[in-house]
Formats: C-alpha cells, sequence, structure tokens
C-alpha cells in the first residue's frame, strides 16, 4: 500500500489555529490511524490517535499536552481522510508533525511509535508567540 499523503500546516500565531490533513488510501477497515510530532532535538511523540477507522466502534485518544485544544477526526469520501485540528495553538507546538497507521485491529500502546509501520512524509508546523 502507499504511504498516506499530508497536507497543511505552514505557521502561526499563539492561539491561532491550523489543521492538518492525511489521505490514507487502501482497506483501513479496523485500522488506527494517529498523529505524531517531533520537535528539534526531542523524541517523536504521539499527539492523537483514533482505533477503529471503519468499525461502529472507535476510539478517541490524545496526549495531555494537547487535549482540549487539539481534536482528531476521521472520514471516508473517496478514501480515508484522517485531520488533525490544531485550535489554541502554543509555541511549544513547533514541530514536524506526521500521520501514521497501524495494520488492522492493532492492540499496541496508542503512543508507540513502533507500533505504526505507515508513515505520512510529515509537514512543519511553527508557532510564534
Amino acid at each position: 500500500q502507499a504511504q498516506p499523503v499530508q497536507a497543511g500546516g505552514g505557521s502561526a500565531q499563539a492561539g491561532g489555529s491550523l489543521r492538518l490533513s492525511c489521505a490514507v488510501s487502501g482497506n483501513n477497515y479496523g485500522v488506527r490511524g494517529a498523529w505524531f510530532r517531533q520537535a528539534s532535538g526531542k523524541e517523536r511523540e504521539g499527539v492523537a490517535a483514533i482505533a477503529g477507522i471503519g468499525t461502529s466502534s472507535r476510539t478517541i485518544y490524545y496526549a495531555d499536552s494537547v487535549k482540549g485544544r487539539f481534536t482528531i477526526s476521521q472520514e471516508y469520501t473517496n478514501q480515508d481522510m484522517l485531520y488533525l485540528q490544531m485550535n489554541s495553538l502554543k509555541p511549544e507546538d513547533t514541530a514536524m508533525y506526521y500521520c501514521a497507521t497501524t495494520l488492522p485491529f492493532n492492540n499496541g500502546k496508542w503512543s508507540d511509535q513502533y507500533e505504526y509501520p505507515r508513515w505520512g512524509q510529515g509537514t512543519q508546523v511553527t508557532v510564534s508567540p
């Protein structure tokens, strides 16, 4: 399967908003989709995830640092799309953001990057004070 393709991101001032999107091709029934980020000099960290794509039972996860500010969503148009709506941005949100997906019905930790074999190309988000 092809790797996910990301769009969006860019620059914003603190308190502003940005939206990231990620197109995931193929059959993603039961897959968990997630957003990760990696700031300069830091390890990659999980931001948000949505499990159970295409099923009637979906679970959403957020890192504590983004709860109440970021929203992950998923919809199917011609293909599965993952979105990350980022509101009330802070300078510490500055990072390269990646979308990623697991194999179907993965039961690993949602924030463990090694559970995700498919990755988008990354998009830079820069938040100025």
